[in-house]
Parts: C-alpha cells; structure tokens; sequence
C-alpha cells in the first residue's frame, strides 16, 4: 500500500492506526496500571496505594494515636483531593476495613463509631463516624520524615507522597492481603508478628535458612477471629515454600452438657471471612432441606462474642460425627488460600516463598535505616558547623556585634573576619538578641562533643554492615517485646490441630434421613425403591413386558451389592435411587454395565460379612464383602469368568458347612474350610460336572443341619448324620439330592 493510500489529507489531524496494536498498547497500560497502582501489596509494607494514602493523610492531619479522633469524612476529602482521585465511597470501604478487628490481625485505624461488623453489616456513613491511628500505623511511618524513603509528585503535580512507608513493622505478613488483578491475584492470609519476628531474627543470623526452619517459628497463619487451623505440617511447609497453597481453617466448638444426657454444640469461633449471619442462614436451608439429619434446630446467641447453638437430633448422637458433618456442608470450615504474589521493590510483581517475602522486608528496613543515619549524620555536620561559627562568636562577642551595627555588608565582614562558612555567618546574623545571654561556651562546647560523639558512631554504623543488621535486630527484638503475649493483640488466636479422626463411611451415612424401603427389581433391569416394608408389589406397575424379578427390604442408609453375569460387583445408594411412585429407572442410567450382561442378584451390603462367589462352571471362592464396595460407577471385577462361563451365584455364609447342587442333579456336602478367602480371582472347583454346571450352593451350621423348601412352602432339615452319603471334599461329583428336594435344583422351590 502506497503512503498516499494510508495518510490523511494534509491539514486533517485524523491518522489511521493498527487496531490490533492500539488495543494491546492500551490494554497493557491498563494492566500494569491494575497490577502496580490498585490490586497487589508492595512487599515491603504490604499496602496497596489507596491504604499507603489513607495512613499518610491521617499523618498530615496529625491523628496520632494520643491525639483527638477526626471525622472519617475529613479523611476520605483530604485522600480524594490531594491523593487518591477516585470514589468517595471506595477509599471509605477501605479505611472501614483498616479500622476492623475481624478483618485485619493488627488494625491500622482505631474507629469511633459504627465500623460494621462480623455479620456483614456494613459500617455507619462517613460523616458519623470518627478515627485515629493504631500503634501499628505510627509504626509503618516511622521516620518518614527523615528522608527514610523517596516520595514523588501526586496526581495534579501540587504535593509530594510516599512511594512506600519505611514499615518497622511486617505488615505484608502480619496483616495479610487479597486482591485481583489483570491476569494475576494475591492472597496472603495473616500472621503472628511475634513469630514473624523470631523469624526474621533467624534470617538475620541465618540467610541460607531453609523453608523447614522458618516454619519451626511460624507454624501458620493467626487469623484474628481465631479459628483451628487442620492443615497438615507437610502441606503448610510445601505452601510456604512455594508461595501458593491453602489452608483449612475450622470452626471452635464446644460440647455443653444439659443433663439428663442431652446436650448442645457451642461455636464460639468462626473461620476467617466467613459471615457469621449468612453461616446461619446455610444452616438453616440445610436443615429445612433435610440434608442435616442429625442437626435439630440452629439458633444465634451472639453478644459481643460469638455463640451459635447446634441442637442434635437426640443426646445419642455423636458430636464428633455431627461436626464432620457440618464441616463438610457448610462454612464452618473454609480453605484459605495463598497466593504470595506481591510487587518486588513496588515495581515487579513475583510470587515469593515465605523467607523471600521475610528478606524483602528485611532488606527495605536495612535501607531505611542508611538512609535515616545518613539523614541525621548531614544534620549533625550542619549543625556542628553552627556551632563552630557560635562558639567563634561567643569568643568575639563584642567585634561581632560591632560589625553587625557598623558595617554596611555585615555577613562579608564576618566571613572575612573570623574565616567563616556562609552557614556560620547565616546563623550568627540569624541569632536573636534573647540567645546571646545562652551563648555560654560550655554548652556550646558540650553539645559539640555530644553530636561529635553520634557523628562518630554513626560513621561506624554506615561503614559496617554487621553494625547495620545489629541495629535492625534490636529494633525487631523491641517490636517482638511490644507485641508480645503481654499486648492484647500479642497471643496467638488460630490454634494448630489435626482433624479429629471420623470414618468417612460414618460421615456420609449421618448424612442421609434414615427412612425404611423396600428395593424392587425387575427381570429388565429397572429399579425402584418404596418407602416402608412392604410384600404388597403391584404386579401392574411393571412395564408392559416386565415383571419382578426380586424385592428386598432395607433402609436409606444401606449401600446395595448388584452382580452381574460378567462377575462385576457395583454399588447402589439405598437414598440415591428413584421413588416408588413411578416404574423406576434402569440400572444402567446408574452404574456402567457392560454390554450384554445381565443382572444375577442384589442384596443388601452388610460390613464384615462373607459370601460364596460361584461361575456357571462351578468355579468360586470366599469373599468378603467389604471387598465387594465399588467406589465408581464402573464396578468392581471380583470373579473372572471365561469364554462361555457367567457369573452365577452369590450365597452368603452362613456357617461352616457348603452343600452345592447341579443341574445334572446331583448334590455335594463339604467343609467351608476347603474354600479360599479371596479377594478376585476365579476360584477353585465346588463340583465336578460331566455336563451343564452348578445350579445352587447354600451354606449351613453342622450343628442344625441342612434344610430346603420345596414349592408347596414345606421345609425339610436334614441332620449332618443323615448327610453321610453326600458328604465329601470340595469338587467330588456328588449324589442325587434326597427325596423331597425341589423338582427345579433350588434349595428355595
């Protein structure tokens, strides 16, 4: 394309730009704008630029911690006009925060007034409520006035504010910080300053320490509305080491006995940001939607502390197993994540581990603290170099004054006079009158010695680095006594636990409304289950073409064993089938059946019982039941069955005698004890068959004998003495069945 094609007309300020480029240009202007200005904490003093300009603000209009409380309106107008040219609204969401104990660890603002609360209410409007700083926040701003950190030009260019605070605190990591950005976020949850403290201290005298021994200092998070963190070491020490993680966090409970063995749960602590109204009202749903069965009734008894009141069901219900419970449905355990993304020296953004953060703490204090000596040695030459010049004065007193009253340029005198500095005369002419009578050469002297004497040690200082990080010890070790268990806010909140060992089985039972059922299968495979027990089974409620092929009692909270002629086991919920009502669902639509098997039998799972697994060949073992559990809708291959073979039978045991029977009619009795216990496999021989395969097998005591139904209903029971003649080892032929034995092999006719 020409240029001609591409340029405007001459005299025409529209141009013609790539659209592609324009929009990336501008869109990552807005990102690092985003990333750099709004959302990530500067390492250093953990603040984001709005919070940095509330706290420098509130240091200009002097609201020291001992000083009068200021409206917040006041604030939010001075951080609008001369800071932050943003929302009125937003800077006060921010300062709101800042001032409340249930969001931050160490709070930067003390509020009067309505501040919100851990309900979620919000906070009164700005113009009713008043605030000063913390402790803390005079501590962030500790010799900012000392050239300890560099300052630029606000938005509109009429004032100057910080780039960051000089921080002789670790508020990046005692306050936490969430936030999202353009592409990228951060969370880092909060901690204890006592045990970040003792941790810098060991990085101090340690660099290289490792991951594994900080975390001996700083075992995990301190939330400020406490909590028990369940987390485990292993994962904690892998979260801090890379920077990214969570943690669960739970809820403190109590047990509070009633008498007469009835009892009640009391919560007096809740996971961080976690609203406690809102908590209440999940309960509630939760209970109305019977997905709580152990839980009676939830109420809310809070004061200025936190009581919420779990009613169980009944007093024999297990706390332990009704907390699991609410622990897995509800916000009574929450996962904290961290995400130490923060800006590197206020300009890169990095995700760093634990020590890392520590460090660029560390070393930001070591440069304020060169600065601050440098600040205050240039002071100490100044006014060293005064003092010379006053004490040349006090000496000349009377030649001074005269060539102040006399000479027409008094300064040049002096400077030619006594051989002063420009600073020396400047201060002399400078003097009032009232100071002459204090110009005392011991005093001048004594101070002279005096700033002579820092001068000195801070040369030292700036010239050793040793020397530095020993001052910045002792600054830490003073923080760490300031903050320590004798401070209210000093004593660790969040307790570090392991989850109480519940079986998950035990759990997830609890969870379901234990009602009565009666489970109906049909000969194509559909199911339904009734609610109560019931033998009363519409024969019209089958689909045209079907019919039962068995029904069984049981409840809800049953867990149901289907076997099919592939010899895969699969896994029912008593609670997760279909009404009654309707025709049922196939079995398929709930497990994945292989194509082309059918269904052999469905019973109820009871733990630590045992069956008899048997193929049409007559193959089979001793499996427990607790092995045929499928935890996925895939099943679980327990008899391996050949070309032409299916899996046939599954009795269960009911002593310590077998008796099997084929379909050639012919009937063996053997020991229990010749089977193998097994968990998969196909098994060993039962009997011996010229043609066909087996047809039956039932187990039975020696001590009652074996008994069978015929089809009129009539039972018959044959002692073990008159079961000699079928008596023998595991895969014998066997003999015919004695007289009475259903005419179809079954010992049920």
């Amino acid at each position: 394309m020409a240029d001609s094609d591409v340029l405007p007309p001459a005299g025409d300020d529209r141009r013609i730009v790539n659209l592609r480029q324009a929009l990336e240009e501008r869109y990552l202007s807005y990102a690092l704008s985003t990333i750099t200005q709004r959302a990530l904490p500067d390492a250093r003093d953990g603040l984001k630029p709005v919070h940095r300009r509330i706290i420098h603000a509130m240091r200009i209009l002097k609201l020291d911690p001992g000083q009068g409380y200021k409206k917040s309106a006041r604030i939010v107008g001075d951080v609008i006009g001369k800071f932050h040219p943003h929302g009125d609204q937003s800077i006060y969401d921010a300062l709101v925060r800042l001032a409340q104990d249930f969001a931050l660890r160490y709070p930067l603002v003390d509020g009067q007034g309505n501040f919100g609360n851990i309900d979620g209410d919000g906070a009164a409007a700005m113009r009713y409520t008043e605030s000063r700083m913390t402790d803390v926040a005079t501590r962030l701003l500790e010799g900012i006035t000392e050239n300890a950190v560099d300052f630029k030009p606000t938005y509109d260019g009429e004032d100057e504010e910080p780039v960051v605070l000089p921080s002789n605190f670790p508020n990046l990591l005692a306050n936490g910080s969430t936030g999202i950005a353009v592409g990228m976020a951060t969370s880092v949850p909060p901690h204890n300053v006592a045990e970040l403290c003792d941790a810098a201290l060991l990085l101090i005298h340690n660099p290289n320490a490792t991951t594994a021994e900080l975390v001996r200092f700083i075992p995990g998070p301190d939330f400020p509305t406490g909590g028990i963190l369940v987390e485990s070491p292993e994962s904690i020490a892998n979260s801090y080491a890379t920077g990214r993680g969570s943690f669960r966090l739970r809820a403190r409970w109590i047990r509070e006995d009633k008498g007469r063995g009835v009892y009640i749960i009391v919560i007096t602590e809740i996971p961080y940001g976690v609203q406690k109204s809102r908590l209440v009202e999940k309960i509630a749903e939760l209970l109305l939607a019977k997905k709580l069965p152990l839980l009676k009734d939830v109420r809310d008894e809070s004061a200025d502390d936190i009581r919420l009141v779990l009613e169980p069901r009944a007093g024999t219900v297990d706390p332990t197993i009704l907390m699991e419970q609410m622990f897995r449905l509800t916000d009574l355990e929450s996962r904290i994540p961290l995400n130490l993304n923060v800006l590197d020296r206020g300009t890169v953004p990095k995700v760093m581990s634990l020590g890392e953060a520590l460090v660029a703490w560390l070393q930001h204090r070591k440069e304020v603290l060169v600065r601050r000596s440098q600040h205050r040695l240039d002071q100490i030459a100044h006014r060293i170099e005064v003092l010379d010049g006053y004490i040349i004065a006090y000496l000349n007193l009377d030649e001074v004054i005269r060539i102040i009253r006399e000479e027409d340029d008094a300064k040049a005198s002096l400077i030619a006079t006594f051989s002063l500095s420009d600073v020396q005369a400047e201060a002399i002419l400078n003097m009032r009158l009232r100071s002459l009578r204090k110009l005392e050469e011991i005093e001048l002297r004594t101070e002279h010695q005096s700033l002579t004497d820092e001068k000195g040690h801070l040369e030292h200082l700036l010239g050793s680095e040793k020397k530095q990080w020993g001052e910045i010890t002792t600054q830490i070790t003073d923080l760490r006594s300031a903050y320590g268990p004798k401070n209210p806010l000093g004593p660790r909140r969040t307790e570090l636990a392991s989850a109480p060992a519940a079986n998950a089985e035990d759990i997830d039972v609890a969870m379901i409304e234990r009602e009565p059922i009666t489970v109906i299968l049909s000969e194509k495979g559909w199911i339904r289950a009734m609610k109560g027990h019931t033998t009363d089974i519409d024969e019209k409620s089958f689909k045209t073409g079907d019919r039962l092929k068995l029904s069984i009692k049981a409840e809800t909270t049953d867990k149901l064993l289907l076997l099919t002629t592939g010899g895969k086991v699969y896994t029912l919920g008593g609670d997760k089938l279909p009404g009654g009502r309707s025709q049922g669902e196939p079995v398929r639509l709930m497990v994945d059946v292989e194509e082309g098997a059918d269904i052999v039998d469905l019973f109820v799972y009871k733990p630590g019982a045992r069956r008899i697994i048997a193929s049409s060949s007559g193959s089979g073992f001793v499996v427990e039941e607790d092995e045929l559990i499928a935890n996925t809708r895939k099943g679980k291959q327990v008899l391996n069955v050949s070309a032409g073979e299916e899996a046939r039978i599954l009795a269960p045991v009911s002593g310590d005698m077998v008796a099997t029977i084929g379909q050639n009619r012919k009937m063996l009795v053997f020991k229990l004890e010749q089977l193998p216990v097994m968990a998969r496999g196909k098994g060993v021989r039962l009997q011996r068959y010229k043609d066909g395969g087996i047809s039956d097998l039932k187990t039975f005591a020696s001590t009652t004998g074996l008994t069978w139904t015929d089809s009129s209903g009539r039972t018959y029971t044959k002692p073990v003495a008159e079961l000699n003649e079928w008596i023998g080892d595991r895969a014998s032929a066997g003999r015919q069945p004695p007289n009475g034995f259903p005419k179809n092999n079954k010992f049920v006719g």
